[in-house]
């Protein structure tokens, strides 16, 4: 069984949740994770990794390419 690991780094949970749709509607299953530790007085909006599939890596970094604009991913 391969490791998940990052595949994208959005800065919001909405931004991340598009790349994960993104990810979706190209077959590849994706995972969230809060990129720092939460702090009670933090905003809740907090960046996001975006965690796919050692396997599918290459698969996922296609998908999000092909379908955002280049300036859309920090």
């Amino acid at each position: 069984m391969s490791s998940l690991v990052q595949v994208a780094l959005a800065e919001t949970v909405a931004e991340a949740e598009e790349i994960q749709e993104i990810l979706r509607s190209a077959g590849i299953a994706a995972e969230l994770e809060t990129a720092v530790d939460h702090h009670p007085r933090a905003v809740e909006d907090a960046p996001q990794k975006v965690l796919v599939d050692e396997s599918d890596l290459d698969a996922a970094r296609e998908a999000i390419e092909s379908l955002t604009e280049p300036d859309e991913l920090a």
